[in-house]
C-alpha cells in the first residue's frame, strides 16, 4: 500500500487530485489543511478523505509515508512540511506529482492568460464522445466528468489546464514549466499575476520558458493575433511545430457563443488533430458542448431577460466575456457586475489595466472589499481610484455587498441581460439563487 500525504488538501485542484489519487488500486491517502470549505468539504467527507481535524500536525508525518504532495496555499514553514524535510520524505509539488504519474503518455497542455478552462473542457469533451480515453486535470467542473483530475494506468493521453502561477512554496516556478507537453496551446498573453511577475516581460519570459520546454518535436498551437505568441513562435526551436489559429467560422451550430469562444474552439479542434481526431469529427461532437462551470454559464432565463455567470476577473477575460454578452445580446439592457477579488486586481498599480473592459455594458458595478485589501496586506485603494481606473462613465463601485445587491434590487429587469463575474462569491452572495431572485425566473 502506497501511503501519500497531502498537505493543504483542502484545494479545489488539490482535493481533486487527492480524490483521484484515492480511486487508485494499492494508495491510501491522508490529508490535512487549517481550513476546508464546500465543496472539498463535502467531497472529501463523502470519499472517507476528510481530516478528523483542522490544522497542522507534524507528529502524524511519519517514516513510513511514501510521498508528500504539498498545496500552494501551505507556507515554507508549515510545521508538517519542516517535519517531512527532516525525515528526507520525497515530496512533490501538484503538478511534479501529475507529470509523474503520466510522463509515459502523451501530454497535451492549454496554456495561456485566458481561456484555458474553456478549451481543455472542449478538449476533453470531444474525447469523451470519441471514446478516447484520457488522463486530465481541469480547472472547473465539466458536464458528464465526475472529477476535476483523473489519472489512470490505462489511458494514452493526458490533457492539463496548464497554470503559469507559482508551482509551490519551495518551487517558485510556474506550474506548467512541470509538464513537458507533446502538444500545447497558448491562447494569449495578458498581464496578470502582478505579484509574481512584477513586470509584462517578466510574464511574457515564463510563457517563453513554457515553450522550450516542450518534449522533442512537439506542436505549439498559438492564437496569431497575439503579437508576443508571434515572437514566441518565431523564436521556437526548430524541432517545434508552430500552428497558429483564430476564431473558428464554421457553419456547424454552436451552444457557446462570443468570438473568444470560437478562438477556444479552433485551438481545442488543433489540438485533437494533433493526436489523430478528423476536423469533421470534432466538430460534429462540439456542437453539443454547452460550457465549463462558471464560464459564461447561463443561470436562468425569462421571456425577456436572461442571466449569466462567470468567473472572469483579469482585464482580458472581462472584456472578452462583457463583449460576447453584448454580442449576443445586442437589442437587451447589458448589466454587468463584476467583483476585483484576486491579487493582481486590487492591487492598485495593476488597476489601470482595467481601462474600458466594461464599456460594452449599459450599467456597470464593480465592488472590491477593503477588508480582502487588508488581508492580502496591501496598499488600500479607493472607490474613486477604481472608477477612474475603469475610465467610464457607466461604472459604479461598491464596497460593501449588502449595498451593492439593493442597488440591484432597485433596476428593472424586463429585456435585460444580467452579467455577474467574479472568482469570489461577492462576500457571500448565493450568485445563482440572487440571479433568479433579480430575474423573477
Amino acid at each position: 500500500m502506497t501511503h501519500i500525504h497531502f498537505i493543504a488538501i483542502g484545494g479545489a485542484a488539490m482535493h481533486n487530485l487527492a480524490l483521484a489519487v484515492a480511486s487508485k488500486a494499492g494508495y491510501r491517502v491522508t490529508g490535512s489543511d487549517d481550513e476546508i470549505f464546500d465543496p472539498a468539504l463535502s467531497h472529501l467527507r463523502e470519499a472517507g478523505l476528510l481530516p478528523e481535524e483542522t490544522g497542522w500536525h507534524p507528529e502524524r508525518i511519519t517514516p513510513d509515508i511514501d510521498a508528500i504532495i504539498l498545496g500552494m496555499h501551505a507556507r515554507e514553514d508549515n510545521p508538517e512540511l519542516v517535519r517531512a524535510r527532516e525525515l528526507g520524505l520525497k515530496i512533490y509539488s501538484f503538478p511534479e506529482y501529475l507529470y509523474e504519474q503520466t510522463k509515459d503518455k502523451i501530454r497535451i497542455v492549454v496554456g495561456g492568460s485566458h481561456g484555458k478552462t474553456t478549451t481543455t473542457s472542449m478538449i476533453l469533451y470531444v474525447l469523451q464522445r470519441l471514446g478516447i480515453e484520457a488522463d486530465y486535470m481541469v480547472g472547473a467542473q465539466i458536464e458528464g466528468f465526475e472529477r476535476m483530475v483523473r489519472l489512470s494506468d490505462t489511458a494514452k493521453y493526458a490533457v492539463f489546464e496548464g497554470d503559469e502561477y507559482l508551482t509551490s512554496p519551495l518551487d517558485l516556478r510556474s506550474k506548467f514549466l512541470w509538464y513537458h507537453p507533446h502538444v500545447a496551446i497558448l491562447t494569449g498573453i495578458a498581464w496578470d499575476h502582478i505579484n509574481v511577475f512584477p513586470t509584462f516581460p517578466e510574464y511574457v519570459d515564463t510563457f517563453r520558458k513554457f515553450v522550450d520546454s516542450f518534449e522533442p518535436n512537439g506542436s505549439f498551437i498559438y492564437y496569431q493575433g497575439d503579437e508576443n505568441l508571434r515572437a514566441i513562435a518565431e523564436g521556437a526551436r526548430k524541432d517545434i511545430t508552430c500552428i497558429p489559429y483564430d476564431a473558428y467560422e464554421g457553419d456547424v451550430k454552436m451552444q457557446v457563443f462570443g468570438r473568444h469562444n470560437m478562438q477556444n474552439l479552433q485551438a481545442a479542434m488543433l489540438a485533437c488533430h494533433c493526436i489523430g481526431v478528423a476536423p469533421e469529427d470534432f466538430y460534429r461532437e462540439i456542437s453539443t458542448f454547452t460550457g465549463a462551470s462558471n464560464r459564461l454559464e447561463k443561470i436562468c432565463e425569462t421571456e425577456t431577460s436572461v442571466a449569466y455567470k462567470d468567473f472572469a476577473h483579469s482585464p482580458s477575460k472581462l472584456k472578452a466575456t462583457v463583449n460576447a454578452v453584448r454580442e449576443r445580446y445586442p437589442e437587451k439592457k447589458l448589466i454587468a457586475c463584476m467583483e476585483l477579488h484576486t491579487f493582481s486586481s486590487l492591487m492598485a498599480d495593476f488597476l489601470p489595466q482595467y481601462k474600458g473592459c466594461m464599456a460594452e455594458a449599459d450599467i456597470a458595478y464593480v465592488y472590491f472589499n477593503p477588508k480582502v485589501i487588508e488581508h492580502k496586506r496591501l496598499t488600500p485603494i479607493t472607490k474613486d481610484e477604481v472608477r477612474d481606473a475603469f475610465g467610464t462613465k457607466n461604472v459604479e463601485v461598491f464596497t460593501e455587498s449588502a449595498a451593492l445587491q439593493e442597488r440591484l434590487k432597485e433596476l428593472s429587469y424586463t429585456n435585460t441581460a444580467l452579467l455577474m463575474m467574479s472568482s469570489g462569491t461577492f462576500d457571500g452572495i448565493q450568485v445563482s439563487d440572487f440571479a433568479k431572485q433579480l430575474l423573477g425566473a
